[in-house]
C-alpha cells in the first residue's frame, strides 16, 4: 500500500506542482486549497502524511497543525515556510510538527523528509510497546528510574523522539544527557543510522570546525587530505554536540546557518552540501546565563532549544539508585567477566543516604570499583572506597563508564558496528616534513588527553612551556592560512 500525502498549500501553481512531483515518487497524492478543506480530506482520506503552507486563508497552518493533533490517528505534519519565517516553523515543531522546509522548495530535501516520515510509523509499533515497558517497568533503553522526575522524563523522550526537532539537554556532569541523546535516537527512524557524539571541550579550538564541519585537502597547514566532519558522518543519524557552551562563537556561528539552511561547506569549499542530520545539544551550565555571559549565542540557543530536557540530580532522587546500581551490575558484569548477584541490605543503604555530588557517573564509578572487588557473591559496605560517605570524603575523578570521554565518538547500528582505527594513530606518509609530521603528532595527543595539556606533555616528554609555544604557533599559522 502506497502511503498517503496531503498537499495543503493555498497557490494554485505550487499546489498542482507539490501534488505531481509527489506522486512521481511513488506516493498517492491529493491537494487541498486551504486549512479547513485539508482538515476535511485530512478526515475522510486519512494521509499518513500532510505537507501545508503556513500562511493561508480561513485556517492556516498552525490552527490545521493543532487541529489534526486532535485526530484519533498518528499523522506526520510537514510545514512549508517562507525564509523570513524560521522562527514560526520552530514554534510548530514545538506543536508537534514533524519537520519544516523553506520555500521554494527543495526537491531533494522534501523527498528525504518524506522518506524517513514513513520510515518514523514502522518506528511507531516499537515506540507503543517501549511506552507499556516503561510505564510497567521504568525502564527506557538504558536509563532506568520509577521516581516521579525521571518518569516525566520519559515520558518527554517518548513524546519527541519521531520528529526531527532539537532538542536541548541540560543538567549537572554526570546526570546522564548522552543517555538522553541516545534513546531519543533509538526511538526514531534514525535508529538504524549513526549516532555521533562530539564533545566540545575537548576538541582544540584551532581544529573544532575541522572536526564538526570537516575539510578539503591543502585548506590549511597539515589538511592532507579532504575529511569528512562529524555532520557528514552522522548523516540521517543523530549529532550531540556535547558541552556546546564550551564551543567557540565563530563557530557556533557557522553552526547556526547549518542548522537553518540544512546545508554545511567544508573547510577550504566553495561547494554547499546538503545534510540531514537530528542534531541534540548538552550542556551543564545555565544556558540562559551563558546567554547573558556572552559564552552561548542567543539565536542558538532559541534553534536548539526547541524542547529542553532537564537531567535532575541523582540527590533529588535518590528512589532510583537501587534500580540504577542493579542495571548497572549486570553491565559490569559483563564488561569484566564478574558474577557479583546484587547488593547487600546494609550496602543499599549506604548508597541511598549518600547525596553523591558526582551524579550517576559517580555511581558507575563506586559500583564498577565494587564488582571488580568482589567478583562474585553480593556486594556489601566493604566494597565501597575508603572512607565513603564521610566527611572530608572526595571522591574520584569521574569517568565515563571508567574511560575519559573521546573528543568524537560515532555509534553505528550493530550491523554496521565498526571502530576507526585511526583514531589515536597518527599516519605520516613519505614527503611528510618533520615539523608537520610533530604537529600531527602533538595535537593527536592533546585529543587523547581530553585536552589535559600537563598530561599532553608528560605523554610527549616535554616541557609544559614548550608545548604551549607550539599550539601558539599553530594557531598563528592557522590565522595566516
Amino acid at each position: 500500500m502506497l502511503e498517503k500525502v496531503l498537499i495543503v498549500e493555498d497557490e494554485v501553481h505550487a499546489r498542482s506542482g507539490l501534488t505531481e512531483l509527489i506522486e512521481s515518487w511513488g506516493y498517492r497524492a491529493e491537494c487541498a486549497a486551504d486549512g479547513m478543506e485539508g482538515l476535511e480530506k485530512a478526515i475522510s482520506w486519512a494521509p499518513a502524511i500532510i505537507v501545508t503552507d503556513l500562511k493561508m486563508p480561513r485556517m492556516d497552518g498552525m490552527e490545521l497543525l493543532n487541529r489534526i493533533g486532535e485526530l484519533p490517528q498518528r499523522i506526520a505534519v510537514v510545514m512549508l515556510t517562507a525564509q523570513g519565517s524560521i522562527e514560526s516553523a520552530v514554534d510548530a515543531m514545538r506543536m508537534g510538527a514533524y519537520d519544516y522546509i523553506p520555500k521554494p522548495v527543495d526537491p531533494v530535501r522534501l523527498k528525504t523528509i518524506l522518506q524517513n516520515a514513513s520510515l518514523q510509523r514502522e518506528a511507531d509499533a516499537e515506540l507503543e510497546a517501549t511506552g507499556r515497558q516503561l510505564r510497567d517497568t521504568g525502564v527506557l533503553g538504558p536509563m532506568v528510574g520509577s521516581s516521579p522526575q525521571m518518569m516525566d522524563i520519559f515520558s518527554m523522550i517518548e513524546r519527541i523522539a519521531p520528529s526531527n526537532v532539537s532538542v536541548l539537554v541540560t543538567g549537572e556532569s554526570g546526570t546522564g544527557k548522552e543517555l538522553v541523546a541516545r534513546a531519543l535516537h533509538d526511538l526514531s527512524a534514525r535508529r538504524l543510522k549513526p549516532f555521533v557524539a562530539v564533545n566540545c571541550a575537548a576538541i582544540p579550538e584551532t581544529l573544532i570546525e575541522s572536526e564538526i564541519f570537516g575539510h578539503e585537502k591543502g585548506s590549511f597547514t597539515g589538511a592532507l587530505e579532504r575529511r569528512a566532519g562529524c555532520f557528514e558522518l552522522a548523516e540521517e543519524g543523530t549529532l550531540l554536540l556535547d558541552e556546546i557552551g564550551e564551543m567557540p562563537m565563530a563557530t557556533q556561528a557557522k553552526l547556526l546557518r547549518v542548522l537553518e539552511d540544512r546545508k554545511l561547506r567544508r573547510l577550504g569549499s566553495k561547494i554547499e552540501t546538503p545534510v540531514d542530520v537530528r542534531v541534540v545539544a548538552a550542556t551543564n551550565k545555565d544556558p540562559e546565563k551563558a546567554v547573558a555571559s556572552g559564552e552561548l549565542r542567543g539565536d542558538l540557543y532559541y534553534r536548539l532549544n526547541v524542547f529542553n530536557i532537564q537531567m535532575p540530580p541523582l540527590r533529588e532522587h535518590l528512589m532510583d539508585v537501587s534500580a540504577i546500581a542493579e542495571k548497572m551490575i549486570d553491565d559490569m558484569n559483563e564488561r569484566h567477566h564478574c558474577t557479583v548477584a546484587g547488593l547487600k541490605d546494609s550496602l543499599m543503604t549506604r548508597l541511598e543516604e549518600y547525596k553523591w555530588p558526582g551524579n550517576v557517573r559517580e555511581l558507575r564509578n563506586t559500583i564498577e570499583r565494587a564488582v571488580i572487588l568482589a567478583g562474585s557473591g553480593m556486594l556489601g559496605v566493604e566494597h565501597l572506597p575508603p572512607h565513603f560517605g564521610e566527611p572530608g570524603f572526595a571522591p574520584p575523578p569521574s569517568r565515563a563508564g571508567g574511560v575519559e570521554p573521546a573528543a568524537v565518538h560515532v555509534a553505528y547500528p550493530d550491523e554496521l558496528q565498526r571502530q576507526l582505527d585511526e583514531t589515536n594513530s597518527v599516519r605520516v606518509e613519505v614527503g611528510t616534513t618533520v615539523d608537520e609530521a610533530e604537529r600531527q603528532l602533538i595535537l593527536k595527543t592533546l585529543v587523547s588527553t581530553h585536552n589535559n595539556k600537563t598530561k599532553a606533555a608528560e605523554i610527549l616528554g616535554i616541557s609544559s612551556k614548550t608545548l604551549q609555544n607550539k599550539l601558539k604557533e599553530y594557531s598563528n599559522a592557522a590565522v595566516t592560512e
